[in-house]
């Protein structure tokens, strides 16, 4: 495979997460055609476009669009829009199988670097957090939802054991005043945590909670699935990070349920010491990969113990 140097560190790029592990994975090469379906920084775009192959980037950023139609990078297709719809998006430009998609799942780093997006609870903002600036945001969600929903949301999607009584006291400030910045409700779910000093803010899960409820994230992972499986040309690979464990269960499930898409290694590739000190980020990134094969496998049963087990540091990769 061709070596290829790290991606600049400009104004579009950041630090790509996984690079050489995803580069192993969709072996890219001058003719091949892929999908960037989280197109973000474009990081690892571009060591895809080093290599001579073709790229579809969708984001629903319009930020992160507008970023990517600036730099102008040759070979570079920019598409507006969700990656759960690409089967679409790339028919309308006359394409119907390629040669690898890769998905790199939750928040950039630019969504959560610029304060006044409302991603972070660190950072006075608007209380927002819609990626594609549409639609319903999280002060929606916080000033309207009952009680109950909220408490729903956060346990699901943020897996907080004391859920019910952050939303009850969400519930018991907003009547008192809209809740309308980041702070104002990082400091109402700190309030909710008895005796916290110090530590990871407690304010984290409720974050990632509305975040994931606000962009119904985990069903633009299901559906973008389903929809990389089917363009996917026999021989193409699938390669997809994940930040956390809801979204890692559901690509792991999917894998193993999957008629034509076999994983290319048993368990998830994380980031290496060396990244993880140098990119914080990458430390709780996982990485599956697959390749569509030319008949339907045979699935069924239960996962074992090796095929649901422990990440792993040492790729498999297969050129």
């Amino acid at each position: 495979m061709t070596e290829l140097s790290a991606p600049p560190q400009d104004s579009l790029t950041h630090a790509s997460v996984l690079a050489a592990e995803v580069l192993a994975a969709l072996n890219p090469a001058p003719g091949k055609v892929f999908v960037d379906g989280t197109l973000g920084g474009a990081g690892h775009t571009r060591l895809l476009l080093q290599a001579g192959a073709t790229v579809y980037g969708i984001d629903q950023d319009p930020f992160a669009l507008e970023r990517a139609r600036a730099a102008a990078l040759p070979g570079l297709r920019v598409l507006e829009g969700n990656y759960r719809d690409m089967t679409a998006l790339l028919a309308a430009q006359g394409v119907h199988q390629v040669d690898g998609v890769l998905l790199d799942i939750g928040v950039s780093s630019f969504q959560l670097d610029d304060g006044g997006r409302g991603f972070s609870y660190h950072t006075e903002a608007p209380l927002d957090m819609r990626m594609s600036q549409s639609g319903e945001s999280a002060a929606d969600v916080v000033n309207d939802y009952p009680e109950e929903e909220l408490a729903a949301i956060i346990y699901e999607y943020g897996e907080d054991r004391l859920s019910r009584r952050i939303a009850r006291s969400i519930v018991y400030h907003r009547e008192q005043a809209p809740i309308e910045t980041t702070v104002q409700l990082a400091e109402i779910v700190k309030r909710a945590y008895p005796g916290f000093t110090k530590g990871i803010h407690p304010a984290r899960r409720t974050f990632q909670a509305l975040r994931i409820h606000v962009n119904d994230e985990l069903g633009a992972l299901r559906d973008g699935l389903q929809a990389a499986e089917g363009l996917l040309r026999p021989g193409g690979r699938l390669a997809v990070i994940s930040f956390h464990s809801l979204e890692d269960r559901i690509v792991k499930r999917f894998l193993l349920g999957s008629a034509t898409l076999s994983p290319l290694t048993k368990r998830p590739l994380v980031a290496s010491d060396e990244e993880q000190a140098t990119n914080p980020r990458a430390r709780s990134a996982k990485l599956r990969t697959a390749e569509k094969t030319a008949s339907e496998k045979t699935t069924g049963g239960k996962a074992t113990d090796e095929e649901t087990g422990a990440p792993t540091r040492s790729p498999e990769a297969t050129a």
